[in-house]
C-alpha cells in the first residue's frame, strides 16, 4: 500500500431479500476500517436497484442498527453512482449479499470499469452464487456433496406428480432451496409429503429453479477462506441452530442460535475441514475470500460440502471475521489483507491484458 490513504467505494444495500443484511454488514466493516489507511466513499443501492445521493449513502452507513430489522429504508436517484467513473476510487469494497451483488453481476460491472475489488471475480461468484450449478462442478470432481433433485419452475407445473416421487425417493427430510439466493431466505426443511408443495411454492417465489436436498445428521461447521494463489483456511466454527435449521431469523434477528467459535473438533477434524474446503475454494477459482460450509455427519464422520458464500457476512456476530479473528488476524487486519488481494489480482490481471 502507499502512505496516502486509499479511497476505498464500500457498496451496500442492494436488491436482494438480503438487503438489510448488506447494510448491518457493511456498518460493521465502516466501523473497522483504518482510517489512516482509508478514505471511505459510503455507495448505497436501494431495494428496487436505484443507488442514493452521496448524503443519503453516508446517512444509512452512519445508522445505529446493528440487526437486519432495525434497519430504515432509503430511496435511491441514480442508474449508477457516477463516483465509480471518474477515477476516485481505488478499490471497491462490494458488501453485497445475493442476487445483484454476490452473484457476479456486480463484479462484472466493475471489471467494464477496470476498478480493483475485494472478494471473486465475477466467473467464479456467478457459479458459487448457484447452488445447482455449484453442486454439479463438486459432483463433477468427486467431491461429496448431499444428494439432489433439481426443479424448474416449468417442469414442477407441468409434472409436478412425477417430480413429488422423485423427491421423496431420496427420503424425508429433505431442504428446499432457491438456487440462486443466500442467508437462508426462501428455503425450508420438509420432514412430511404434505409440506412439500407449499416449501417448494416458496422457494419459486424467490427464484425460478430450486434444490431440493436430502437432509443429513449432521453438524455445520462453517471455515473462512482467505487467499488468492495461496489460500489459506482460519480455525473452523460450529452453527448450532435455534430453529429446525439454520434459517434467517436464526442468523439475524433473534440469537436462538449458537455460533461456537472455535468449533469443537479434534486435530485431525479440523485439518480435514480445512483441507476441504481449501480444495473446494479452488476447484471453484476463488479468489479473496469465501466463506466454505460443510456438513459433519453425525453417524460416519463424513464430511459433506453444503455450499460456498463469496461474500461472507460481515455483522458484528458474522463467522467469517470471527474465525479470522480468532485465528490471528483480527477485523482490521482482515480487511486490509482483502484490499490487498484486490490489489494483487488487478495488477496481475493488468499485466496479462497489456501483454
Amino acid at each position: 500500500m502507499t502512505d496516502a490513504p486509499l479511497t476505498l467505494a464500500l457498496v451496500f444495500g442492494g436488491r436482494s431479500g438480503e438487503h438489510d443484511v448488506s447494510v448491518v454488514s457493511a456498518r460493521s466493516v465502516d466501523r473497522a476500517l483504518d482510517r489512516r489507511r482509508y478514505r471511505v466513499v459510503p455507495m448505497a443501492i436501494d431495494r428496487r436497484g436505484r443507488w442514493a445521493d452521496a448524503d443519503t449513502a453516508a446517512g444509512v452507513l452512519a445508522g445505529s442498527g446493528d440487526r437486519a430489522d432495525e434497519v430504515a429504508g432509503f430511496e435511491g436517484t441514480h442508474a449508477v453512482d457516477t463516483r465509480l467513473l471518474d477515477g476516485s476510487v481505488d478499490v471497491v469494497v462490494p458488501i453485497l449479499h445475493g442476487p445483484f451483488g454476490e452473484d457476479g453481476t456486480i463484479q462484472g460491472m466493475l471489471e467494464m470499469l477496470d476498478l480493483p475489488y475485494i472478494g471473486c471475480d465475477s466467473g467464479t461468484s456467478a457459479l458459487c452464487m448457484d447452488k445447482r450449478m455449484t453442486k454439479r462442478v463438486l459432483a463433477w470432481a468427486s467431491l461429496p456433496t448431499a444428494p439432489w433433485i433439481e426443479v424448474e419452475v416449468g417442469a414442477w407445473r407441468q409434472r409436478t406428480d412425477a417430480i413429488r416421487r422423485d423427491i421423496l425417493e431420496l427420503g424425508l427430510p429433505v431442504f428446499v432451496k432457491p438456487c440462486r439466493l443466500g442467508s437462508s431466505v426462501g428455503i425450508s426443511k420438509v420432514k412430511d409429503p404434505e409440506s412439500l408443495d407449499d416449501a417448494i411454492t416458496e422457494a419459486l417465489a424467490w427464484d425460478d429453479a430450486v434444490i431440493v436436498e436430502q437432509g443429513l445428521d449432521a453438524r455445520e461447521i462453517e471455515v473462512a477462506v482467505l487467499g488468492n494463489d495461496a489460500p489459506r483456511a482460519a480455525v473452523p466454527g460450529e452453527v448450532v441452530p435455534g430453529h429446525e435449521f439454520y434459517d434467517y431469523a436464526d442468523k439475524y434477528l433473534d440469537d436462538a442460535c449458537q455460533l461456537l467459535a472455535p468449533a469443537p473438533l479434534d486435530d485431525d477434524q479440523v485439518a480435514a475441514a480445512q483441507d476441504l474446503a481449501i480444495r473446494v475454494f479452488r476447484l471453484l477459482g476463488c479468489t479473496g475470500m469465501a466463506r466454505v460450509d460443510l456438513f459433519l455427519e453425525q453417524s460416519s464422520d463424513r464430511w459433506w460440502i453444503n455450499e460456498v458464500n463469496t461474500i461472507p457476512g460481515f455483522t458484528s456476530i458474522s463467522m467469517y471475521p470471527r474465525l479470522w479473528g480468532i485465528s490471528g488476524l483480527e477485523y482490521p487486519a482482515l480487511l486490509d489483507e482483502l484490499v490487498r488481494l484486490a490489489l494483487e489480482r488487478h495488477r496481475r490481471r493488468a499485466s496479462l491484458r497489456s501483454g
